[in-house]
């Protein structure tokens, strides 16, 4: 009896459309701290460099998440979810306490787009860390 298991062609695009998908969110997290970063954030003790290690690090997220074979992929999407959920910890702490004595507000610019990014990236990655795990 073969127990080989059958892949489908629907999980495989399944798999390269969450792929890509997270990919272009953490591609997305970089644009806008990059952005911000240099429309005068990188004037801002502590936070500035944050903001351009967060664009140089989303980048490599994002093609970890492209290249990663398909043994190592559920582990490159946990990073990057894991990423993604650290980015919007830190966007909410800058908003209701404060982080590095930065205080942020629902009204600066790209704030609600980057709170949505920054969900719709953990999401989408988490999903694709436990479809790629399955399909291990």
């Amino acid at each position: 009896m073969n127990t080989t298991p059958v892949r489908s062609g629907r999980s495989t695009a399944g798999v390269w459309a969450l792929r890509l998908l997270g990919a272009a969110l953490l591609l997305a997290i970089a644009a806008i701290h990059l952005y911000l970063w240099q429309d005068g954030y990188k004037n801002i003790d502590v936070i500035g460099p944050a903001f351009l290690l967060q664009a140089v690090t989303a980048v490599g997220g994002a093609l970890l998440v492209l290249i990663a074979p398909r043994r190592l992929l559920p582990w490159a999407a946990v990073l990057g979810a894991l990423f993604c959920v650290g980015s919007l910890g830190a966007l909410l702490v800058a908003t209701t306490v404060g982080l590095f004595g930065f205080v942020e507000s629902t009204a600066a610019e790209l704030w609600w787009e980057t709170l949505w990014v920054e969900i719709a990236g953990t999401v989408v990655l988490a999903a694709l860390a436990v479809l790629a795990a399955r399909r291990r």
